[in-house]
């Protein structure tokens, strides 16, 4: 599976932006798909996941209720998207899709980490200035 980011930039914070990640490749069976970022000098965090007909969905506390999965049926190639809304300055950070090992999205206490993933693409950069 291949995944592309695109999208990101330069936005105030307060602001919104979207991101968008491609999914191609002949191994894509379906599964769920996750939004990572990594801020500079800290590690990979969990931003949230979708399954693949985006009706599920699960997101960090640090953007619960500020960004939404969605996925992007106008594009011609299978597209997700995180809109983020009422962006922050500790929201600067590279972020990147991931390819699920599994089609389901775990709820309750399970913990998200970059091991329950298998493919990455190449990450997008997002800078809010305060």
């Amino acid at each position: 599976v291949q995944l592309q980011a695109s999208g990101g930039g330069l936005v105030q914070a307060g602001g919104s932006l979207t991101l968008s990640c491609a999914v191609s490749g002949p191994s894509f069976d379906g599964n769920a798909l996750g939004w990572f970022r990594q801020a500079p000098g800290k590690d990979r965090e969990f931003v949230g996941i979708t399954n693949w007909r985006g009706l599920s969905t699960r997101y960090a506390d640090s953007v619960k209720d500020r960004f939404s999965i969605f996925r992007d049926n106008t594009k011609a190639t299978t597209t997700v998207n995180l809109l983020m809304n009422s962006l922050k300055p500790e929201d600067t950070a590279i972020y990147f899709c991931a390819y699920a090992r599994q089609r389901a999205v775990y709820y309750s206490d399970y913990v998200y980490s970059q091991s329950d993933f298998t493919s990455w693409g190449p990450g997008t950069l997002v800078t809010v200035s305060s």
